[in-house]
């Protein structure tokens, strides 16, 4: 066996002793501590396209889009309450600001209840006030159900169920088509979406 050339001295420092592991946890716990500062902030979901994305004052929290849950909807449900059947956010009208769609219907219990389509908002001047109703793009008294709602570029687009004759069961929608809004000159434009070309 041939004799190392390398001095005694510097092989002490190979050996693991205790003071190497104290060394090593807290130059980690040092490094997870300062990673902790640096993250980046917390992600979103933002809606592409023309408009821009929602901001807030620095150091301010991200607005928030209207909660469904604290809005009283102009939906006649007699003894049973309304309920919130889904919803969707995005900036509606490019202010800044996320609006809420809520589709909403009575909770029979059974059946199939008419959906109402309504857009949320909250006051811009005080942002603890209450939601409130500023728009109804689907209304009950339509006899229509929403089955699908999507945001996509500030443009809403809904498939809607509906009923070709009074005789036809509430239960068993036997129309289908989709419709389609938009911000324009003040007020929500209703169109029929096109059809998707094929090649």
């Amino acid at each position: 066996m041939q004799p190392s050339v390398v001095p005694e001295l510097a092989l002490a420092h190979t050996e693991t002793r205790p003071i190497h592991w104290v060394a090593t946890a807290t130059a980690v716990a040092a490094v997870v501590a300062v990673s902790g500062f640096l993250q980046p902030g917390a992600a979103t979901a933002a809606q592409s396209g023309a408009h821009p994305a929602t901001k807030s004052a620095p150091g301010a929290h991200p607005l928030q889009a209207p909660d469904p849950k604290a809005v009283s909807f102009p939906i006649d449900c007699g003894p049973t309450k309304a309920r919130v059947q889904r919803s969707a956010t995005g900036d509606l009208d490019g202010d800044g600001r996320p609006e809420t769609l809520a589709v909403v219907h009575c909770d029979a219990g059974s059946g199939t209840p008419p959906d109402g389509l309504y857009v949320l908002t909250a006051p811009a001047d005080d942002p603890h006030a209450a939601p409130r109703v500023v728009a109804t793009l689907v209304d009950p008294k339509d006899h229509t159900t929403v089955s699908a709602l999507t945001v996509r570029n500030a443009a809403i687009t809904a498939t809607l169920l509906g009923y070709s004759s009074p005789d036809i069961p509430r239960c068993c929608p036997d129309q289908q088509k989709k419709a389609a809004w938009t911000w324009r000159d003040g007020a929500f434009q209703r169109s029929t979406p096109t059809a998707p070309r094929t090649v």
